[in-house]
């Protein structure tokens, strides 16, 4: 079984590289393709938990199981690990050793996918929630698919987004520290959500119709970063899994809100995702297994061609 590690990963792939397969691979599962089932458990409660997420898609050569973690006391909080077996004998593949990395990216695509699908073509002003990795990868998956010029960072560490703001400032023409999440939103086009809130950081009384939502941090039942008027408000709610987001995201959760499709719907043209540039749009995303199957089938090949 071929081992890889996290420089190595890093070194291989970007997020360019996987927007287009997990756009093809959120159609897939859309198409009712495969299987992806998934588990999450919080072993050290509020302060940790693990994200089993599995993947198979017919005709590829790979299955893979993915096993990611988030724990306050780990020093990086995130950590974990892509299996990869082959598909026609279930025998390991690889092991893809990759520090959180590979999930971040991909996380990151499928937003890139969500905003490309429903924000409006002309939005140039990016509002983030959230200071992390996610929060810096998100800015640049919304600048790879919109013209966005300018980001209006928000964070409950003043220090944090101040980091988060230097990080990106040779990315953007301008890059602005808000004092308060409403205050970064009411500026914005698009607005990211990228935290591990366990209540609400983004209010729907502060949303106006023609912008859009990504919210990608509120994975599980414990956390909430959406109050329930941002998804009854919304003109169109995109989901990742119909079935599973519902059930674990937290805040959609609690809200009762239904979903009005899949982004693999919107892709497939089975929805028309946004039609009119006042509508108000949400897309809530948990993160799919068959996310982490496309990114582990784009990145072996790069690793395996990459000069040892």
């Amino acid at each position: 079984m071929k081992l890889y590690g996290p420089d190595v990963i890093g070194r291989a792939v970007d997020l360019p590289d996987l927007i287009e397969p997990v756009s093809r691979a959120l159609a897939d599962f859309s198409l009712g393709l495969g299987q992806a089932p998934l588990m999450v458990f919080a072993p050290a409660g509020e302060q940790g938990d693990v994200h089993v997420k599995a993947a198979w898609l017919p005709g590829r050569r790979y299955f893979t199981v993915k096993v990611g973690t988030w724990f306050a006391a780990g020093d990086p909080p995130s950590g974990g690990y892509i299996a990869v077996h082959d598909a026609a004998t279930g025998l390991p593949y690889a092991l893809l050793f990759d520090d959180h990395r590979l999930t971040d990216l991909r996380t990151a695509a499928a937003g890139a996918v969500a905003t490309r699908l429903l924000a409006r073509p002309d939005a140039t002003t990016l509002a983030v929630l959230g200071t992390g990795v996610q929060a810096r990868l998100q800015a640049l998956a919304a600048r790879a698919v919109r013209p966005v010029e300018s980001v209006v960072v928000w964070g409950r560490s003043p220090r944090a987004a101040l980091s988060l703001r230097e990080a990106l400032l040779g990315e953007f023409a301008s890059v602005t520290v808000a004092p308060d999440p409403e205050q970064a939103v009411r500026q914005a086009d698009v607005i990211v959500t990228a935290t591990a809130a366990r209540s609400p950081i983004l209010r729907g009384a502060w949303l106006r119709p023609g912008q859009h939502v990504t919210a990608v941090g509120a994975d599980d039942l414990t956390k909430a970063e959406l109050d329930p008027a941002c998804f009854h408000r919304a003109d169109v709610l995109a989901v990742d899994s119909r079935r599973d987001t519902p059930a674990i995201a937290g805040d959609l959760n609690a809200s009762g809100a239904e979903p009005t499709a899949e982004i693999g719907e919107i892709i497939l043209g089975r929805h028309p995702g946004r039609v009119d540039e006042r509508q108000l749009t949400v897309a809530k995303l948990i993160g799919l297994g068959v996310q982490d199957l496309a990114a582990a089938e784009t990145t072996l090949p790069l690793l395996e061609e990459a000069p040892s």
